[in-house]
């Protein structure tokens, strides 16, 4: 295998980060940014905003109804003056990134184990 991460998380560690399915509710760009796209999520009834980087690969309106999987703890941060409540789990594809999405129907704010 190749590109395999060299240093280990304890198994501890991984448990506190808190996986959910999440669907989003609205989707838009952010304002002078090729690749910030602001996301309104559901998440059990839990109103969210995150902002992702997936603007060169993915329109705003093709986003809408969409089921997700984020990243529900993360600290919050605010890029290009927007804040941002998480993060989406996207893989590196060949022409940008892809979503990793449920396969199948998934409560919205189910945990991810």
């Amino acid at each position: 295998m190749h590109n395999m991460p060299e240093d280990n998380v304890a198994f501890e560690d991984f448990k506190k980060i808190d996986l959910r399915i999440a669907k989003i509710i609205k989707a838009e760009r952010v304002p002078n940014s090729e690749k910030l796209i602001r996301l309104e999520l559901d998440s059990a009834g839990e109103a969210r905003q995150i902002v992702a980087g997936i603007g060169k690969s993915y329109e705003p309106d093709a986003l809408v109804g969409r089921t997700i999987v984020i990243v529900a703890n993360l600290a919050p941060r605010t890029l290009m003056g927007v804040e941002s409540r998480g993060m989406l789990l996207a893989a590196h594809g060949e022409e940008g990134p892809v979503l990793l999405v449920p396969d199948g129907d998934v409560a919205s704010g189910a945990k991810v184990s």
